[in-house]
Formats: C-alpha cells, structure tokens, sequence
C-alpha cells in the first residue's frame, strides 16, 4: 500500500489538547492528511468506523481487505462496505490518510475513536475535511478503516517496524 502526500494539503495533529478553536477527539494521538494519491491492498484486521463498527467489531480473526487505484475503492471483501462508501460520487475516495500515534493505546477494541490512534496507519473513505488539510472536495460519508502491524517508510526511510515506531 503506498501512498504519495499532496504537499498542498496540511497535516493535522491531534494532542488531546482541545480549544476553542480547535476542534478535536478523546483520546488524541494521530497525524492526517488528505493523501494526494494512494494504491494498493490494505487489510483491516483492526476496525471499521462508523456504524459498522458496531456490526463488525474487532476484525483480527476476519479481516475485510479492499483495494484502492488512483485513490478510488475499487474492491472491497463485504458487500456492507462497498455500500456505504458508495453513497456518493466521492464515498469511495479516499479523504484521510493518518498515523495513529498514542503509544498508550495497546489494541484496538471495536471504538473507532479510540482505535484510529492505535500506532499504525488508518485511512478513510469519504469526507477529506477540507477545511482542516485544504482539498477542495467533499463527501457527505467518512468511514476509518484500521490495520494494525505496520511498516512504515517515509521517504526510504523506516519509522515503524510490525507496529512498533524506530523513531
């Protein structure tokens, strides 16, 4: 799974710090972005947001898989997903690309809020939050998908290795 970064687009870190005027998650411990184009295969063996957490749970003993091309959903194993991220022209667009990175967070446990700050990657399809990275599109879903044991390169260069970060 690779994902090119749109340097036009700002990334976003969630602290738990939360103001006024910024707006924010409990527990905080993540980096995002809208992703300028991703490919590839990502296994969700952790979990999937929105109502179909509830549905789906912890996916570690049945993994979903879906495949993405040029940013676009183009396979997905459940017929559920698929679905939701076709409710509009841009669902199956990928919005979000992030790095979950609260350390205290030790497994995923079928909470998306808490889950997508489990050390790793998790995308999502729909909603880029354009006022917040600066892509100029919209979607009316948003739904977190979350892997867990990753490796992550940046620019050649290892910062995670099997979900655990080098840096």
């Amino acid at each position: 799974f690779t994902a090119d970064l749109n340097p036009e687009y700002r990334w976003i870190k969630t602290s738990g710090l939360i103001s006024p005027e910024k707006w924010g998650n409990l527990p905080g411990g993540e980096v995002f972005t809208t992703p300028g184009e991703v490919n590839g295969t990502f296994v969700i063996d952790g979990v999937v947001g929105d109502w179909l957490c509830d549905r789906y749970g912890n996916l570690k003993d049945s993994p979903l898989t879906v495949r993405v091309e040029r940013n676009r959903l183009v396979e997905a194993s459940s017929d559920d997903f698929w679905a939701y991220t076709h409710t509009d022209d841009n669902s199956d667009r990928v919005g979000e690309f992030a790095i979950g990175t609260n350390i205290g967070v030790k497994e995923v446990i079928g909470h998306i809020l808490q889950d997508e700050k489990f050390p790793g990657i998790h995308i999502a399809f729909g909603n880029p939050y354009g006022a917040h990275t600066g892509a100029d599109w919209y979607s009316a879903t948003h739904i977190d998908v979350v892997g867990t044991r990753f490796d992550i390169w940046v620019d050649d260069e290892p910062i995670m290795a099997n979900g655990q970060f080098l840096i």
